[in-house]
């Protein structure tokens, strides 16, 4: 079996991009597999990724989403809509030197991947989603959605809408908040059922972080990784991650056009038991014969939270290997 490629033969860079600079890191050589990370989180997220990847034959592309980490931050909120973030993954290809690509995302890089792919498809020639399944746009207005879930309690969703808001609870203590919010989703560290849930807040002077678990990090989380993660936000601060929430009705008006439409390319969803995503999406994963047609590859990991490619990343590695040597053929 061959052993991942060291940590120092990663190489960083930074590309002009509609954001202004992309910040991303690459390793190996071969097919393009563009990986885009989710919230809160950065090029980081992909770590055990990139010299998997690399190792079986690929040139693995993981990079700063606008507002996180070294790329560009830009000061309007709308500048962090979808369609801006599938144009700097097009551009991101492009400097690249290649014509097309496998994109794989997680979280909300899941949808970004989803979007980059239904949008072109003549860049990207497959899409992995881990975590958050594929829905196609459409439907009621997200905002009126989420504002009538959790009855007396507050959707975190719409607590990140609002600007200023969650960045006060978050910013004061980045490395704690983060530490309390990974730990929420993770498979070992998460509330267990029947305590207060930590997606959602109090509507009257209510934090996330009142109810996320104290002691110890998950497994997956050294103090070191925290330590990236915190450094990379005490620099950029929160506002640039949190943005992407605030676009969610722009972009349900900027993707009507795709309403109900397919991803025909060949796909691959891989979801974590555990996770919220998965089972409050449970429909959409059950949809996937008339969303997905393209789907060769579906995958829910047994006892696995959000934080999927990294609570399980020999298992994520082996599954997504495996599915781009499948399209290799």
């Amino acid at each position: 079996m061959h052993q991942p490629a060291p940590s120092a033969d990663l190489r960083h860079r930074t590309i002009e991009a509609p954001a202004g600079r992309l910040h991303l890191v690459e390793q190996g050589t071969g097919p393009l597999v563009l990986l885009v990370h989710g919230f809160p989180e950065s090029w980081y997220s992909w770590r055990r990724q990139l010299p998997a990847l690399a190792t079986a034959g690929y040139r693995a592309v993981a990079l700063d989403v606008r507002g996180y980490g070294r790329s560009s931050k830009p000061a309007a909120t709308d500048a962090y809509r979808m369609l801006d973030l599938v144009e700097d993954n097009v551009a991101l290809v492009r400097a690249l030197g290649e014509e097309k690509a496998v994109i794989v995302g997680h979280d909300w890089g899941s949808g970004i991947a989803a979007a980059s792919a239904l949008l072109h498809p003549e860049v990207f020639r497959a899409v992995g989603l881990l975590s958050v399944p594929y829905a196609p746009p459409g439907g009621p207005r997200p905002t009126d959605v989420f504002a009538q879930m959790g009855g007396d309690q507050e959707f975190y969703v719409s607590y990140f809408q609002e600007p200023g808001r969650a960045e006060a609870e978050m910013e004061p203590d980045l490395r704690g908040w983060l530490a309390g919010f990974y730990a929420a989703m993770s498979a070992d560290t998460m509330p267990t059922p029947g305590e207060p849930d930590p997606h959602f807040v109090a509507r009257t002077g209510g934090r996330l972080r009142d109810r996320f678990p104290g002691g110890s990090l998950p497994a997956w989380l050294t103090e070191d990784d925290l330590d990236v993660y915190a450094g990379e936000f005490e620099r950029t601060g929160m506002t640039g991650a949190l943005n992407r929430y605030r676009n969610m009705d722009r972009d349900w008006k900027d993707l009507a056009p795709y309403g109900g439409a397919p991803i025909e390319q060949p796909s691959l969803f891989i979801g974590g038991a555990l996770d919220a995503s998965t089972t409050w999406m449970a429909d959409a994963i059950d949809a996937y014969p008339a969303t997905l047609p393209g789907l060769t590859s579906s995958h829910i990991l047994d006892g696995c939270g959000h934080w999927i490619q990294q609570e399980r990343p020999e298992e994520v590695n082996r599954l997504l290997t495996s599915w781009l040597d499948s399209l290799q053929g």
